[in-house]
């Protein structure tokens, strides 16, 4: 397979970016489904999910800035590689037995990813594959704290 064929291949998460509507949030569901799986049914702990985001997140990069490329856009919403390394981030803070915990960090992560306060939009102005992704880490990140924080608290 040629390098850029695979590239559009990772960056729209195995075609899940071609979702009609909401691409980036139907993106997040699968890495959702998938973190549920590994955690869930195959045993590795949630904190591991943070591993998994940053051995992804070089791949990420390339991908996003190659596929950026091909379809001539600086963030083209086909790419939702970027959503699943994010998503992963926010669900390494979420304890294994709480269903609110990983509902929680879906949905903040999502509200983060779209609204992008707290200088999450600044990530966007880094340049190619790097900026594309660098959004979501910061996402990814912000849900992680509240998730904790919300725990912390004790809700």
């Amino acid at each position: 397979m040629p390098r850029q064929r695979l590239a559009v291949l990772l960056a729209t998460w195995f075609g899940t970016g071609y979702a009609p509507l909401a691409p980036g949030t139907v993106a997040s569901i699968v890495a959702w489904g998938i973190a549920w799986l590994l955690v869930h049914r195959c045993g590795m702990p949630p904190w591991a999910l943070a591993l998994a985001a940053a051995a992804v997140a070089p791949v990420a990069i390339w991908a996003a800035g190659a596929a950026a490329e091909e379809f001539g856009s600086e963030d083209p919403t086909r790419v939702v590689i970027d959503e699943v390394v994010g998503q992963w981030i926010a669900l390494a803070s979420a304890s294994q037995g709480s269903l609110a915990e990983w509902v929680a960090a879906i949905v903040l992560f999502r509200a983060f990813d779209i609204a992008k306060p707290l200088g999450i939009r600044k990530a966007e102005s880094i340049p190619g594959g790097r900026g594309i992704v660098a959004d979501d880490l910061a996402a990814g990140a912000c849900a992680m704290i509240v998730v904790l924080l919300v725990r912390w608290i004790g809700f």
